[in-house]
């Protein structure tokens, strides 16, 4: 996936070179002009070579896994590549901190800048010679029949699926061949539900059988059946906390600080439950005393309960009602024939598949060994190309070629070759969806607000960044390489997941090519070269902390982690774009560590959740002058008043406060969030009142307002002649969309 990473690195020399003319003009020194002069040179240069290169990687990607001489040239090149980057990015970094400071500091800087850009320059010039060198040796030693060889899959011309279009919206065609189980399962639910008593039911079978989607599809039916409900996926990676705290929002418990310890969670969920109806669904669950010593307790003798576990072990399994277990096994031949027909050929009518055809559909079914996954997979891999003998003789040659270690006999090459037919825009969106923990649900603005900071999105057409990348979303969805979970009342999808089969591809694909890794607590994680980090473990110690340099995004999802373990990969990080913290953080004393923040100047993102800022410590975020979105969490925020200084988060566009359980009055003053698009407040019970100065911010669009006090809440939804509702009025008629949201009262609307 060489061609993804020069994909991306063509669009930042782009950019780069967009800022010549304004840096020979800010140039004050005739050295330093020169100098700049020498560095441009060179970034042109290699952009023209990676841009005549990228065409041939395209190629060399499918050869790479079968020809060793191919496969050192493209890494050599992915290797090149992000040197070519780090290049860059430090060039961008340094030229955004000359323009702050007064006179004297500018003019230091530009004196120190000078030779920062001829060891640039010089840098820049070895690479692009070793490219040159790389290129020229591959000429020497290249495979008869590669040169002129066009293949049929990744293409940059490749057009993803439209926003507005979705082959699979109800996904029916993945239902195939369980409609007994469904009904069965079904009934075992919600029979006898006048009775006080507990039923546990298990689905089992080997992972891509179709466990997930079975129980899904019957949760989605019966939970309207009963008082509380919720469906949690488990995973082996799991910390009890997490779960039950994810159990208890699922049910709809108030557990109130993120510090909740877990006997008091405990008791909080069991006084939710007296007396009523429960269903808990658990997906992959790999350990019989999760059930007994976790999942048990937390659930009162005087409930009606009904559980449905889904593993892939027989021993939690055993753990069902009398003949409440139900085994999946492979499709049949024939459901097998008709799942695939139905997704290869979802735009024909007939969904038949046409008699030329048959042969390489049997030949294709015999690999995917009855798996839906991998059915799934190749079928909308083939409904992407021409229903024509020849297309589909290339596929499937494509997968002869691959000699991989199985992850699942005859289904690894299947969704190996899906995802390498991905266009390259969208293999790092599908990559970088794996760096997410095992189960868990992706938000779309999320998923498509760290794809646009990471450069993999652009701009296409009419379209906006927004849109190119929901329609890459789409697309992955559509190919089965994730999931949907929820799409809203027009078919649009809300959140999605990845499969635990595709994803453990994608992880071993994304750190081999240094695309991320996933610290799960095992083993020494060395970070030479690699750009993102995911930490999915409480105890971060092992990390190797001095080779944070080229990371560009650090994830940490556990619920429980030391921040000061990162200091010295924070310290190093300095092009660091995306910083998401979201597991609880409350052992560490964060103000002083937002302090020390400031070289982080290319931050966009920051997610943050239990960090108990205050009105002081608060304050050192303006540091992050790069920040475009702002996520602050439950518990992230404990002050009574949050105050926006004059010209501080110039470029913020999108904030986002949830749960500040004090926050009761908000200060915004003129020349704050000059950038600021789109606010959101979510369970801030306390403010009762819009933030003062929000008139000031006069580029604010959307305004949410979701379970802020009552009292705010019902004063703008009032169409009064009153002083005080016309006030509140006056504050916000220039905001195109405000939402208002009272989750007791079942009211959601738009008031503008």
């Amino acid at each position: 996936m060489a061609e993804a990473v020069v994909g991306v690195l063509i669009g930042k020399l782009a950019a780069a070179l967009t800022n010549e003319a304004a840096a020979y003009g800010a140039s004050l020194l005739c050295k330093e002009a020169s100098s700049l002069k020498g560095l441009f040179r060179e970034i042109r240069t290699a952009e023209a070579e990676l841009e005549s290169m990228n065409a041939y990687l395209r190629d060399s990607e499918k050869f790479k896994d079968t020809d060793e001489t191919t496969g050192i040239f493209v890494n050599k090149i992915r290797e090149l590549s992000f040197r070519i980057e780090d290049v860059v990015d430090e060039f961008m970094y340094k030229l955004e901190d000359k323009k702050h400071g007064g006179f004297v500091a500018k003019t230091t800087k530009r004196i120190k800048h000078v030779k920062v850009w001829r060891r640039l320059a010089l840098q820049l010039r070895e690479i692009n010679a070793e490219l040159e060198d790389t290129t020229k040796r591959r000429a020497r030693y290249v495979i008869p029949g590669m040169q002129g060889h066009t293949g049929t899959g990744s293409n940059g011309n490749h057009q993803a699926t439209s926003t507005n279009q979705t082959l699979c919206s109800a996904r029916e065609e993945d239902l195939v061949g369980i409609e007994e189980n469904a009904e069965k399962l079904k009934g075992w639910l919600v029979k006898d539900l006048e009775e006080r008593n507990t039923k546990v039911t298990t689905v089992w079978g080997m992972g891509g059988v179709g466990k997930t989607t079975l129980a899904d599809h019957v949760y989605k039916i019966v939970k309207v059946h009963f008082d509380a409900a919720a469906c949690v996926t488990v995973s082996k990676s799991y910390q009890v906390e997490d779960l039950l705290k994810k159990i208890a929002i699922e049910f709809g418990t108030s557990i109130g600080s993120s510090n909740m310890d877990t006997r008091r969670l405990v008791d909080v969920i069991r006084n939710h439950l007296e007396g009523k109806s429960v269903l808990l669904v658990l997906d992959d669950v790999w350990e019989e005393g999760l059930w007994i010593n976790n999942i048990m307790p937390i659930f009162p003798t005087n409930c009606t309960s009904r559980f449905v576990l889904t593993s892939r072990l027989y021993e939690i399994a055993s753990l069902a009602t009398h003949n409440c277990a139900i085994k999946l096994e492979p499709l049949q031949v024939d459901q097998s024939i008709l799942l695939f027909c139905k997704l290869a050929f979802w735009n024909n009518d007939s969904k038949k598949c046409p008699s030329e055809l048959r042969g390489l559909a049997t030949k294709f079914l015999q690999k995917c060994e009855g798996l839906p996954i991998a059915i799934a997979c190749i079928g909308r891999l083939l409904s992407c190309k021409p229903p024509t003998h020849s297309e589909w003789k290339n596929v499937y040659d494509k997968l002869e070629l691959q000699h991989t270690k199985n992850v699942i006999p005859g289904v690894d090459s299947i969704l190996k070759i899906s995802l390498e037919d991905l266009p390259y825009e969208l293999k790092n969106c599908f990559l970088h969806c794996a760096i997410f923990p095992e189960g868990y649900i992706l938000k779309r603005r999320r998923l498509i607000r760290h794809w646009i900071t990471a450069g993999f999105i652009k701009e296409k057409e009419n379209k906006t960044l927004e849109g190119v990348a929901e329609g890459f979303l789409n697309e992955l969805v559509n190919r089965s390489l994730l999931q949907a979970v929820q799409k809203n009342g027009i078919g649009r999808v809300k959140c999605c997941r990845m499969h635990d089969v595709i994803r453990h591809i994608a992880v071993d694909k994304a750190e081999k090519e240094s695309f991320g890794k996933v610290y799960d607590g095992h083993g020494t994680v060395l970070l030479h070269a690699t750009r993102r980090l995911s930490i999915q473990s409480t105890n971060a110690a092992p990390l190797n902390q001095s080779g944070g340099t080229h990371l560009r995004a650090i994830h940490a999802f556990t619920s429980s982690i030391d921040i000061d373990l990162l200091r010295p990969i924070l310290a190093s990080s300095l092009s660091l774009s995306i910083l998401d913290l979201q597991g609880q953080l409350e052992k560490t004393h964060m103000p002083q560590m937002f302090s020390s923040w400031s070289h982080l100047k290319n931050l966009n993102i920051l997610s943050l959740r239990s960090s108990t800022l205050n009105e002081d410590s608060f304050s050192s975020l303006a540091t992050l002058r790069s920040l475009c979105f702002l996520g602050l969490y439950r518990g992230a925020y404990n002050g009574k008043i949050m105050c926006f200084s004059a010209q501080s988060f110039p470029r913020l566009r999108r904030l986002e406060i949830c749960e500040a359980s004090q926050l009761n009055q908000l200060k915004i003053e003129k020349g704050a969030l000059e950038s600021l698009v789109e606010l959101l407040f979510s369970r801030c019970r306390e403010l009762k009142h819009l933030p003062h100065g929000i008139e000031y911010i006069t580029n604010l669009e959307v305004l949410y307002l979701l379970d802020t006090a009552e009292e705010l809440i019902e004063k703008l939804r009032k169409k009064t002649d009153s002083y005080k509702c016309n006030e509140e009025h006056m504050k916000i008629r220039h905001i195109r969309k405000v939402v208002v949201r009272l989750t007791e009262k079942n009211i959601w609307e738009r008031i503008r």
